[in-house]
């Protein structure tokens, strides 16, 4: 546990010491805020509260993509020659990536919570309660893609490679998860990526949250987009939450075993200049 511990704070300094990153964290999360709360709030005029609705899923978008690109940060640590000086310490290769995968995860739940006050601000409505459940729901979320991420980049072993494959799996992901566009509006023909898509019922448990439909009927819940009828068997938001917790198992399963059976020998990280 303590070497898991030290790899945590080793991270979490680094992000905090970083201040040009941390400003643009902030600044993109603004823009995007900004964006989406204003100049689309029109798309969405129908829903009782398009300003949680839209707000709701930029922050779960920031989670889920600062889960991705954190992983990165391993990449660049096994060529500094960083990692090398951990991976012949005594300890186990799954503890290194337990380690990596959680501070990426802690990681893009800070970076997602400093959009989520920054959109209380904006007129994200949200008590104590609910606010507390956003965040233990982005941790999910952030260790699901975590994993993933440090899969890619333990498969890769060249940030140019990590960089696609990150792009390859971003944008089909984020616009088929009803985060930006609802579900409901989607062609029929895009239905079956929709429910295929891990994220589609991230985006939706969240959103369940931030908009507090407890209360709702399940028809009112496949109507807003939350809930989804698959020929009859319709799936909930709580289901979403079993479904993410399965596939952040499987993942993170898959990253710890390419892990402890890369070779990092090779690995290179493209600078401005060539290759490192």
């Amino acid at each position: 546990m303590r070497a898991i511990q030290a790899i945590l704070a080793r991270n979490l300094i680094k992000f905090f010491r970083d201040k040009m990153r941390f400003f643009f964290t902030l600044f993109m999360g603004g823009f995007l805020l900004f964006t989406f709360s204003f100049v689309m709030k029109s798309a969405v005029a129908g829903l009782a509260h398009p300003t949680n609705y839209l707000i709701s899923g930029i922050v779960i978008m920031m989670v889920f993509q600062s889960a991705l690109n954190n992983s990165m940060s391993i990449l660049e640590d096994i060529s500094s020659g960083f990692m090398k000086e951990i991976l012949v310490a005594p300890i186990a290769r799954w503890q290194i990536a337990v380690g990596q995968v959680l501070s990426s995860a802690v990681l893009a739940v800070l970076q997602g919570v400093l959009i989520l006050v920054v959109g209380i601000f904006m007129g994200l409505s949200l008590d104590p309660m609910h606010f507390g459940l956003m965040v233990a729901l982005m941790l999910l979320v952030g260790v699901t893609f975590s994993s993933l991420g440090l899969y890619l980049a333990a498969l890769s072993k060249e940030s140019t490679t990590f960089q696609v494959l990150i792009s390859v799996v971003t944008m089909p992901l984020t616009f088929l998860s009803g985060a930006y566009i609802p579900t409901t509006v989607l062609p029929s023909i895009l239905r079956p990526v929709v429910f295929l898509n891990p994220l589609t019922y991230a985006t939706s448990m969240f959103r369940y949250t931030a908009l507090r439909m407890e209360s709702m009927s399940t028809a009112e819940l496949v109507k807003s987009g939350v809930a989804f009828d698959l020929h009859g068997f319709v799936i909930r938001p709580l289901d979403g939450v079993l479904i993410t917790l399965t596939i952040g198992t499987v993942f993170f399963a898959l990253c710890v075993r390419q892990f402890r059976k890369a070779d990092f020998s090779r690995v290179t990280v493209f600078k401005r200049g060539g290759h490192r």
